[in-house]
């Protein structure tokens, strides 16, 4: 069987896709084309697309996708982080609230730390709750912001988690939490409204 690799990279609203074949995307798709050729080009197309607004949607491609996948990477300075898809025994799913957003409770990998644990641990830190248990991996997602003048390429590890418990919900004010709820399958719109589009990525696997 033939497998096509791809993978996105969300800054903001706009969306980069890497790809190793470019045939599947061309007809639904507008936005700008570029195949790799040498790590000065990408950076060069890159930097092209971080800085127009008017261009949405960014396709690099190439027939070896780890190649590309590597050089891509090497321009950016890279971090870990891992969260939870939380559900309750009602079905529920577990959102916060932070700098306006509603988003899914996740946080930075520290040095040495295994992924899972980071994932368990942020859940419980930004949410006051404990002894979450993880069911399966979920897709990772990838976005792009600046901090301090450096671009950063964030991978977030995501898994789908269960929680049995009915403790008192508590935000983690000082990671400028506001509020953490538990929300209706039939309520989902209200979090897809509001939030990131690499957060819709993985509310898209439930």
């Amino acid at each position: 069987m033939f497998y096509i690799y791809m993978y996105k990279v969300f800054y903001n609203e706009r969306t980069i896709y890497l790809t190793d074949n470019i045939s599947k995307y061309i007809k639904n798709h507008d936005g700008i084309f570029a195949k790799y050729a040498s790590k000065s080009s990408l950076k060069i197309c890159v930097d092209k697309f971080l800085k127009n607004e008017q261009i949405k949607e960014l396709f690099l491609f190439y027939h070896d996708f780890n190649e590309l996948d590597f050089i891509f990477r090497s321009l950016f300075t890279q971090i870990d982080a891992a969260g939870g898809l939380v559900k309750n025994n009602n079905n529920q799913i577990l959102a916060i609230f932070r700098n306006n957003k509603w988003d899914l409770p996740k946080g930075k990998v520290e040095k040495g730390e295994d992924i899972k644990h980071a994932a368990i641990r942020e859940v419980c830190e930004e949410c006051g709750i404990s002894e979450v248990k993880i069911i399966e991996s979920l897709t990772p997602t990838f976005h792009i912001y600046k901090l301090n003048g450096e671009w950063i390429l964030k991978k977030t590890y995501w898994f789908e988690m269960k929680y049995e418990k009915e403790e008192t919900l508590k935000p983690q004010t000082e990671e400028n939490i506001t509020e953490v709820k538990w929300f209706d399958k039939q309520e989902i719109d209200i979090i897809l409204q509001n939030t990131y589009s690499s957060i819709i990525e993985v509310m898209n696997k439930i």
